[in-house]
């Protein structure tokens, strides 16, 4: 897959929220994401993102255990055991460099979601995260803010970009066959011509 072209990883990097969980994430496929976020822009060139990876089962379950999925969809509440991510990335803001991590943060995500996609796997944002107490389970020092988590795995569902129809809503919604249908605002909507 390391030959697609920029329009074609961010077409294909959609928010994932169902997996092959059995497929393993490697360590250093993890490493290799993050060293892209590395070599990616940083405000002030400071750098104060840090990153928490895991891709074993009880470390991804204590994680699982604290974040919430998909805001759209009220009667769903994550993905079952089976469809889980099989890795997670925790993003942390290190307040010993600066108490703001402003664009660093959607840089470095992107850098690693269009990563993971020229890998074949996928990923999801995921912001809605009991933070706090994340950071107590897992013993992540004081110093450090989680920002966002990651979820990485081989993605087991279809997602589909449509044009936002007449009634214009942008809410994402699943059918019957479980393909996830995401609404996109048409390209001559964003535009603005003064």
């Amino acid at each position: 897959m390391g030959d697609m072209h920029i329009k074609d990883l961010v077409t294909k990097n959609r928010s994932r929220r169902r997996f092959f969980q059995h497929v393993t994430v490697e360590r250093t496929t993890l490493e290799e994401l993050i060293d892209l976020a590395r070599m990616s822009a940083s405000a002030g060139n400071l750098q104060p993102l840090k990153y928490f990876l895991s891709n074993n089962p009880a470390t991804n379950q204590i994680i699982f255990d604290h974040i919430s999925w998909a805001g759209y969809l009220e009667d769903w509440p994550g993905p079952p055991n089976g469809e889980r991510p099989s890795a997670y990335i925790i993003v942390l803001g290190d307040r010993t460099i600066c108490q703001s991590f402003g664009i660093d943060l959607g840089i470095a995500a992107q850098s690693i979601l269009l990563g993971s996609v020229e890998k074949g796997l996928g990923g999801c944002i995921i912001g809605s995260t009991r933070k706090l107490e994340l950071s107590a389970s897992l013993k992540i020092p004081s110093r450090y803010d989680i920002l966002i988590t990651i979820a990485i795995g081989k993605p087991k569902e279809q997602v589909e970009i449509e044009a936002i129809g007449i009634e214009g809503d942008i809410k994402y919604w699943r059918d019957e066959a479980g393909v996830h249908h995401v609404p996109k605002r048409s390209l001559e909507e964003i535009i603005i011509r003064l």
